[in-house]
């Protein structure tokens, strides 16, 4: 099929990134073939898996097979840059990808259009959080404020749903670059993108799949930098050298760990959902985690796979082979297709061999059922093979019923199933960063910090889950930090330093002209700026000058006054004399730690939620250390700082939020009927104080919400002048809130800009 110079360009790419120690896997059904593994693209030893060959390869589809390569993410410019300067700007580009209107930007939009004020238009943007016909409903518009009668209004909401889906404008692709032998240019017309030194051509990767053009991804991926960062810091500070091919494997420590959902900063399996299946799969091997992977998707959720492949692997179902009739087959073609995952379809390459086998698809039916769950969400191709599949099954002597879950099984991979190829590969990064963090917690720690941002949590979450582990971690210092955070002290027990590139707002550049010092002004003659200075006092990295935040800002400030002319300077001096010494005030822990999280987006001093405890034993919290003691089904209430909110399309409605508390975290599960009840508390609030029942299964712990209480105003206990802290606590408030915000605006003071970091949601 003439699929060598396919291969070969994937190699040249990945050698030119490991020729500059640039960390690279390739994934994909073609990525982890024998060819791939021997030529080093992938680190997945094929002999381990079971890949489908019509998965990649077939003579029907006349293309070549799909690699996508990921590489590091800070690094990957340069791969970009010389897949450029090898192919030429005229035979080489990014594709594009057309970027549709959504809920709020379609509502902007047209509020724009329609003459809407820019306060209205917020209001009304702010309602949407996931489909616009649900949100758009009186009641909600109630809720902010506005006239649901108005027409004008209706007009807006009415054309908005009516644009929604539509293109609004291309973009880059995330990786999807075009290569052809002739020149690009007299083909179609090639742009600068935004980026320096980017350009891109006008068609998107529909096109570039319809013309038969070769797309090659050059992918960026946060993990493979922290890695790569990890690994040349055990090899800094221990003297060992590893790589992704000599980790060592099926460490029984490792899966010790995961089966504890102790998985914070680990690749893939660090989100709510994932911790949530890790204590009830128990994964003891590599094609545990490949499935871990996999089945929390919403391909196996809305296809009902996951409940009766827990059910199997824990005894509690038996497997099930239905066989066609003897004329037709062996009694056990399925248990070839399905056995070693309990008989439960997980993979798109189980979905196809289903259908190959027990309806007999020929390689051209399967081509078409591959494209089907590939669009599916987009076109709604798969309905017409239903027919087909069903029918063949119930004549080679299948119950129409099996048969029917069957289809629907595969119907439910289009809404968004993972292939096996693309789970076995970050299930490799899944292992290896679970061994980093497992031995070597404090070089991990190290590289997450370093490698962000990436990843479902925030440095303070990350910060919190290395002391918990025996790291001791210090903060940003001027005599003892550099950009990156680095390791002290002895071998067995590293300590990790803080980076000054933690500090908010410092320019790496200002920050590698620091030396060491014992005076601030010393600094400021080494051609270090005042902001810069401020910035470092502000964060409290003066404390080794015997320093702290206060008095470090204090002489700051001095350096910022207009200097004199040298002929004057000496007699000013000698009219005023020296200046007096100012006693200042001592700052409060708590306004320290909400300077902390105003600088450094975490604070090693303490937890804002430390403060408030004593009000939260008022209101009967229980904090989230005590939590595990709860029986099940008891009644409860939590509080916490929002880290994370989650609505994903998959769970019909319901939110997930996880608290962080100064002892631990605690997920929350909102049903729908709860979440329309307290929607703009959920949404907007940053402290939460909830009250419901505990359930917990397979050392799963939530807490299901029957009410949910606003205690953001809490926040205006940590600050000296009782000002409430209205910015962003964590990442859940990352995304601009959705609703209006559910407390009253407050007159802040100037160093209260911004306090403790963002959370973060997903809907």
């Amino acid at each position: 099929m003439k699929y060598a110079d396919y291969f070969l360009t994937i190699y040249d790419i990945v050698e030119f990134a490991r020729s500059k120690d640039i960390l690279c896997q390739g994934r994909g059904s073609a990525a982890n073939s024998a060819v791939c593994y021997c030529l080093g693209i992938t680190a997945v030893d094929p002999s381990r898996m079971e890949l489908l060959f019509e998965r990649f390869l077939s003579a029907e589809r006349n293309e070549p097979p799909d690699i996508d390569v990921d590489f590091e993410h800070e690094r990957r410019e340069e791969v970009i840059q010389y897949l450029y300067a090898r192919y030429g700007r005229e035979r080489a580009g990014l594709c594009a990808t057309v970027i549709t209107y959504r809920g709020r930007s379609a509502v902007r939009e047209v509020g724009k259009v329609m003459g809407l004020s820019e306060d209205v238009t917020s209001a009304l943007a702010g309602i949407v959080w996931g489909s616009m016909r649900e949100e758009m409903h009186n009641g909600r518009l109630k809720e902010v404020g506005l006239d649901p009668d108005d027409p004008l209004l209706a007009r807006v909401i009415e054309l908005a749903d009516e644009i929604a889906g539509f293109p609004r404008h291309l973009s880059q692709h995330v990786g999807g670059f075009i290569l052809t032998r002739e020149r690009l240019d007299e083909t179609v017309p090639i742009g600068n993108g935004a980026m320096d030194d980017r350009t891109f051509i006008e068609w998107d990767k529909d096109d570039i799949d319809t013309l038969g053009i070769l797309k090659v991804d050059v992918l960026a991926l946060g993990m493979l930098t922290c890695i790569r960062k990890s690994f040349e810091l055990i090899e800094a500070w221990y003297g060992l050298h590893y790589s992704l091919a000599t980790v060592p494997r099926e460490d029984k420590g490792v899966y010790d760990m995961l089966c504890r959902a102790d998985s914070i900063g680990v690749f893939q399996v660090e989100s709510r959902a994932q911790m949530n299946m890790l204590p009830r799969l128990k994964p003891r091997c590599f094609y545990d985690l490949v499935i871990e992977v996999a089945i929390v998707r919403p391909g196996p959720i809305q296809g009902d796979m996951v409940h009766p492949y827990l059910r199997r692997r824990d005894g509690i179902e038996p497997e099930e082979y239905p066989s066609p009739h003897p004329e037709f087959g062996e009694p056990d073609e399925l248990r070839q297709v399905l056995g070693r995952t309990k008989g439960v379809p997980l993979f798109q390459e189980q979905a196809m061999k289903l259908a190959m086998v027990a309806a007999e698809f020929t390689p051209g039916e399967m081509n078409e059922l591959r494209k089907a769950m590939a669009t599916f969400r987009r076109r709604g191709t798969i309905g017409r093979l239903e027919q087909k599949m069903v029918s063949r099954m119930v004549e080679r002597g299948y119950d129409t019923e099996f048969a029917q879950r069957c289809f629907n099984q595969i119907k439910g991979f289009g809404e968004y199933g993972f292939p096996e190829s693309h789970a076995a590969s970050f299930a490799h990064l899944v292992y290896v960063s679970s061994w980093l963090k497992c031995y070597y917690p404090a070089i991990f720690a190290a590289a997450l910090l370093n490698s962000q941002p990436m990843g479902f949590y925030a440095s303070a979450q990350i910060v919190r889950d290395a002391r918990e582990h025996g790291v001791e971690v210090k903060a940003p210092d001027v005599n003892f930090s550099s950009w990156d955070s680095t390791l002290e002290g002895e071998n067995e027990h590293p300590i990790v330093r803080l980076g000054l590139r933690e500090v908010d707002g410092l320019r790496e550049a200002d920050a590698k002209k620091i030396k060491s010092s014992k005076a601030i002004p010393d600094l400021h003659r080494s051609g270090i700026p005042v902001s810069a200075l401020e910035k470092l006092s502000s964060a409290d990295a003066f404390r080794s000058v015997g320093m702290d935040r206060r008095a470090a800002l204090w002489e700051v400030k001095a350096l910022a006054k207009a200097k004199p002319l040298p002929l004057f300077e000496f007699a000013d001096a000698r009219d005023q004399g020296e200046e007096a010494k100012v006693l200042l005030p001592e700052m409060p822990l708590s306004e320290h730690v909400v300077n902390d999280y105003q600088t450094l987006k975490l604070s090693l001093k303490a937890h804002p939620m430390s403060f408030l405890r004593e009000r939260c034993k008022l209101e009967r919290v229980t904090d989230n250390a005590k939590l595990k003691l709860v029986k099940n089904n008891a009644l409860v209430s939590v509080a916490g700082i929002v880290l994370v909110r989650q609505r994903p399309g998959s769970a019909k409605g319901v939110v997930f939020l996880t608290l962080e508390d100064e002892f631990s975290v605690c997920n929350v599960v909102i049903w729908p009927q709860v979440l329309e009840r307290y929607r703009s508390i959920v949404m907007g609030a940053r402290l939460m104080l909830i009250r419901g029942r505990v359930q917990k299964s397979n050392d799963v712990l939530h807490v299901v919400a029957a009410s949910v209480e606003d205690k953001t105003s809490w926040l205006a206990l940590l600050t000296e002048d009782g000002a409430l802290l209205k910015n962003s606590l964590a990442r859940a408030d990352e995304v601009k809130k959705p609703g209006p915000a559910p407390y009253p605006p407050a007159v802040r003071h100037p160093r209260q800009v911004r306090v403790i970091q963002k959370s973060r949601d997903f809907h």
